[in-house]
C-alpha cells in the first residue's frame, strides 16, 4: 500500500487523525514515506516535522500516543487518513482534545458523531440544571422516571416496527436512544464504554 500512495514534491502527503470510536478530527499532521513505515511498523503515529525537518513520535515527550486501529488513502492516494485511539484523549499540544478546538477564537469541543454531540449536551444538563429543560426533569425524576420513558419508548419502537411505517420508525427510535443516553449520563457510565464494547464485538 505504501508503494500506492502519491507523495507531493516534497515527498510529503497529509494525513489526517480521528477517534477510531467516535469518528472525531483530532489532527493533522504530515508523514513522508519513511515516517508512514515507522507507523505501519509500531502501530502508532509517527510524523515529518517540516519546520525542524526531523521524525517525530506522537507522545514520544507528553505520553499521549497514538494508537493505531486501521488507516486508508484516498480516491487519488494523496492523502491519509488514520483511525486511533487516543491515550490520555489530548492530541492538540495546547492540551486540547483535538487541534480543531477552535471556533471564531472560542475554545470548543470538536465535532464528533451525532450520538456523542447529543451525549455531551445531555451531560452538560445534568451538570448545569437549566429551568424548563424536559432532559433535565428527567433527571429530577431518576430512575423511576427515566426507565419508565425507556420502556415507554421501546413498547413505541415494537408498534411501529409491527406497523412496517419507516419514517414512525426512525422517530420512535430515536425517542428510544435519547432516553437510553439519559440513562447513561444519570448513571454516569460514559457512551465511549459502550461504543468500545460495540467496537469489541464487531472484531470477533
Amino acid at each position: 500500500m505504501i508503494e500506492t500512495i502519491r507523495y507531493n514534491d516534497r515527498g510529503l502527503v497529509p494525513a489526517i487523525i480521528q477517534d477510531y470510536l467516535d469518528g472525531t478530527v483530532l489532527m493533522m499532521a504530515w508523514m513522508n514515506r519513511e515516517s508512514l513505515q515507522k507507523t505501519i511498523d509500531t502501530g502508532e503515529t509517527w510524523f515529518w516535522s517540516r519546520s525542524r525537518q526531523e521524525f517525530w513520535h506522537k507522545g514520544a515527550t507528553s505520553g499521549h500516543f497514538q494508537k493505531v486501529k486501521s488507516w486508508r488513502y484516498d480516491c487519488d492516494s494523496d492523502a491519509l487518513l488514520f483511525s486511533v485511539e487516543q491515550v490520555g484523549d489530548i492530541a492538540c499540544h495546547k492540551g486540547e482534545r483535538s487541534c480543531f478546538h477552535q471556533d471564531n477564537g472560542n475554545v470548543v469541543a470538536p465535532p464528533a458523531d451525532t450520538l456523542s454531540n447529543l451525549y455531551q449536551t445531555i451531560r452538560d444538563r445534568r451538570d448545569n440544571p437549566q429551568e424548563g429543560s424536559y432532559t433535565c426533569k428527567l433527571f429530577a425524576g431518576g430512575d423511576n422516571k427515566i426507565l419508565k420513558k425507556i420502556g415507554e419508548e421501546a413498547a413505541e419502537v415494537v408498534m411501529a416496527c409491527k406497523d412496517d411505517r419507516g419514517e414512525e420508525i426512525a422517530n420512535e427510535a430515536a425517542d428510544l436512544l435519547y432516553h437510553t443516553l439519559v440513562a447513561l449520563a444519570h448513571h454516569k457510565v460514559d457512551l465511549r464504554q459502550v461504543y468500545e464494547v460495540l467496537h469489541q464485538r464487531s472484531i470477533k
